[in-house]
């Protein structure tokens, strides 16, 4: 008796536009670094929720596959994960701190919040936002906070610039 297979047939996996870690390795190990200094003294789980909203407001598809695998294999749940889209009407699920964490990461992410204190309309963080960050995070914490969404910002426009491939990162497989 021959088990039945699956058919579903799936959109084409596109290319990625540029190998951009080998044309640029220097940039590459410059990243990496950048990203283990960020990443101490946060709780790796917090930092995977920071780094997978960043990732869902920038779009950043690769990233997406990256850290919800590292998440669930640190211990999140799959609940906790799919309420970040919506993590606002979903409060209940995080921490005060994780929601400081997430209100901080989409000020800094999209700097368009609030109304602009410039002639020039640019985006800033509002300071109630900092403020409620403040309250949770002691200084150099809060500090490393912003490096890592600054980090992951990053990593968020290499991937979609170049359009790295999702679905074939193993968990820890870049630690």
């Amino acid at each position: 008796m021959d088990i039945a297979q699956n058919t579903t047939e799936y959109a084409p996996e596109h290319p990625a536009r540029l190998a951009w870690t080998e044309h640029a390795p220097e940039v590459y190990k410059a990243m990496v670094r950048l990203d283990i200094a960020a990443r101490q003294g946060l709780d790796p789980r917090l930092l995977e929720l920071v780094k997978i909203r960043a990732s869902q407001l920038n779009h950043c598809a690769f990233c997406l596959d990256m850290h919800t695998k590292d998440a669930l294999a640190a211990g999140e749940t799959v609940e906790r994960i799919v309420q970040l889209s919506a993590w606002d009407e979903s409060r209940h699920f995080y921490t005060e701190k994780e929601l400081a964490a997430l209100e901080l990461t989409e000020a800094v992410t999209v700097l368009t919040g609030g109304t602009s204190r410039t002639e020039s309309g640019g985006g800033f963080v509002p300071d109630e936002v900092y403020e409620r960050a403040a309250k949770q995070f002691e200084e150099a914490e809060l500090t490393q906070l912003i490096a890592a969404i600054t980090v992951i910002n990053a990593w968020n426009r290499f991937a979609v610039t170049t359009r790295m491939v999702p679905g074939h990162y193993t968990p820890g497989q870049h630690k």
